[in-house]
């Protein structure tokens, strides 16, 4: 399959981050083994989670970057919804375990050894984790990429758990009290199980294509100040997401006396001037309709000589009114 340059370039940041994190994990195994930290352990234990969502999010690129078919003719992008759900799943496992590895060791107590050399080895897998996450968020937003956003908030909420990791073994080396160590490690294990359900939401978001009112808010705005006399109406307008491409659906009502060629055009300029908004590949389905005699009274062509009822005010576009799927009259 030929995968796209933009494509490509996402495909190979999530193959250096699953690479990435398969030595991070093995310097994390080692940082535990000669410690005997508890903490440290539940961290490596965490990086397996974040092998294996690097590695599904490989995958759902893959995917995502082939293109339509006929059994996928919107694409195959939904699938970043699904990973991106199952790696926030992922990480609220990974939360559970550390509490529950942290509270053990809370409870029965542990002695920690070699912690100098335990909090330079954790600290340098906590840099790295935090430079690839940001990179990777960047990147996700930049090419609107659910999986590399995802994964970039998983390593860098990775970053945050393992500092939580050296700032105990800190404590526990200056002052001895080696519950400190697992006290920090449950409250990073909680936040992170938060960020996890952060992930989850945003993925189910996408596929129920809950409808994402700042770009249609974003886009009522734009229409408002383009907007042309012969764009009666915009209304049934919705945004749905495949990955980093958009699918957008609406109707635009024009005078019911213009030729198929004309009334063609208008529809036309409106498509553009929406996508020329967005650096984001959009497909369009827009739908016509002839004005009918309540169309009048939102109606700006006051030279119209046909016009049944008396223009009684203009209609902003809004969030509420753009995405309405019918209407009649001003005083609806």
């Amino acid at each position: 399959m030929e995968i796209n340059k933009t494509e490509h370039r996402k495909f190979s940041l999530q193959r250096n981050i699953a690479v990435a994190g398969f030595f991070l994990f093995i310097a994390k195994l080692y940082a535990w083994h000669i410690t005997g930290s508890d903490a440290v352990f539940s961290d490596a234990m965490e990086s397996i989670v974040n092998i294996i969502a690097a590695f599904m999010g490989l995958y759902s690129l893959y995917l995502a970057a082939k293109p339509k078919d006929t059994d996928h003719p919107y694409g195959h992008g939904k699938v970043e919804f699904i990973t991106s759900g199952v790696e926030g799943a992922l990480i609220i496992f990974a939360g559970i375990m550390i509490i529950i590895e942290s509270t053990d060791s809370l409870l029965h107590g542990n002695t920690l050894k070699e912690l100098n050399w335990g909090i330079l080895i954790i600290s340098l897998t906590a840099a790295v984790n935090y430079f690839l996450g940001y990179i990777s968020y960047k990147k996700g937003v930049k090419e609107n990429s659910l999986v590399l956003q995802s994964s970039g908030k998983h390593l860098q909420s990775d970053t945050l758990t393992t500092g939580g990791v050296v700032l105990s073994l800190i404590l526990v080396n200056y002052t001895g009290l080696f519950w400190l160590d697992a006290v920090v490690a449950i409250v990073f294990g909680g936040y992170i199980i938060f960020v996890g359900y952060k992930i989850i939401r945003k993925s189910l978001k996408g596929i129920m294509d809950e409808a994402d009112l700042r770009m249609v808010s974003d886009i009522a705005e734009l229409l408002n100040k383009k907007r042309k006399r012969e764009w009666i109406d915009v209304h049934n307008l919705k945004i749905q997401q495949y990955g980093s491409r958009l699918h957008i659906d609406g109707h635009i009502t024009l005078p019911w006396y213009f030729e198929l060629r004309e009334a063609h055009s208008e529809m036309e300029e409106m498509i553009k001037c929406i996508a020329k908004s967005t650096d984001r590949p959009v497909e369009f389905n827009f739908h016509m309709d002839d004005c009918k005699p309540f169309s009048c009274e939102i109606c700006q062509l006051f030279e119209c000589q046909v016009r049944q009822r008396p223009f009684v005010k203009k209609v902003e576009w809004t969030v509420e009114n753009i995405a309405q799927q019918d209407k009649h009259t001003v005083n609806d």
